[in-house]
């Protein structure tokens, strides 16, 4: 048989509570990547709507069966799918009785005795513990983008940064500097990044400016995808653009440090 996952877009949240907007981990294309790197064999995206959420349950698995001739459905504890949330793990093994599919309940992974989910991950990362984060993705958590023209204070300190736009429906670290991993194309290279609203300047829009450790070159325009490795220290201001540089060159001492011993695999 092949393997199929299913998912929605945009999380229900948005279509039913919109008031309470949520924050996605990955976006659309990374989570696609991500599962493609699993052996994936196949990805269906169904756009959430309102018309969607009022589908009886039985309709909906019905509808599985018939289009993508499902065998199985793997969901986990507590899952509940259709119209009202009818469609509990019961309700879906009765189902499976009647249309020949076959249910398996996978059971909440734990770490420190508390399941692995979403938002424990998201509120990890709103503390900046982007180490521990990790611990519970299997992966480094990331921020990609395209690179923005900025105002090129980094070049006349002497450090020069990439600039991304940190989307607002993406879960984001706390503000402040990192140890992170940057990639550009093919290549990867040590970096520093600060995220925040630059207090020793404008205190403007927030982004994440990365300067990359070894790089030569214009990354203006071109796509860049930062993963966080480790919390350095709090966003702050400073009295003159020279404590500023100053800092920097001891933040990248400090990362480099760190990303020595934290060499991700190939």
């Amino acid at each position: 048989m092949l393997s199929l996952a299913l998912t929605f877009f945009p999380h229900p949240r948005v279509v039913l509570r919109p008031e309470t907007q949520p924050v996605y981990l990955t976006s659309d294309a990374e989570r696609a990547a991500l599962l493609a790197v699993l052996g994936l064999d196949l990805l269906a995206v169904i756009a959430f709507t309102r018309e969607m959420a009022a589908t009886p349950a039985q309709a909906f698995v019905r509808m599985l069966v018939q289009r993508l001739r499902m065998r199985e459905l793997w969901v986990g504890a507590g899952f509940a799918l259709g119209r009202e949330r009818e469609g509990q793990i019961p309700a879906l093994a009765r189902l499976g009785e009647e249309l020949g599919y076959r249910l398996h309940v996978v059971e909440p992974v734990l770490a420190d005795g508390e399941p692995i989910s979403s938002t424990r991950i998201r509120g990890l990362l709103a503390e900046g513990r982007v180490d521990h984060a990790a611990e519970l993705l299997g992966r480094l958590y990331a921020l990609s983008g395209v690179v923005l023209h900025g105002a090129e204070r980094g070049r006349r300190l002497g450090f020069r940064t990439a600039n991304l736009r940190v989307p607002a429906e993406r879960a984001a670290p706390a503000n402040g500097v990192y140890a992170v991993w940057a990639h550009v194309g093919r290549e990867r290279y040590p970096a520093v990044a600060n995220i925040g609203i630059r207090p020793s300047f404008d205190a403007g829009e927030r982004l994440l400016e990365t300067h990359l450790i070894g790089f030569e070159g214009d990354l203006y325009d071109r796509p860049l995808r930062v993963e966080f490795v480790r919390y350095l220290r709090g966003e702050q201001r400073f009295a003159s653009g020279e404590a500023l540089a100053a800092q920097v060159q001891r933040d990248r001492e400090h990362a480099m440090a760190i990303l020595t011993e934290h060499v991700p695999a190939e």
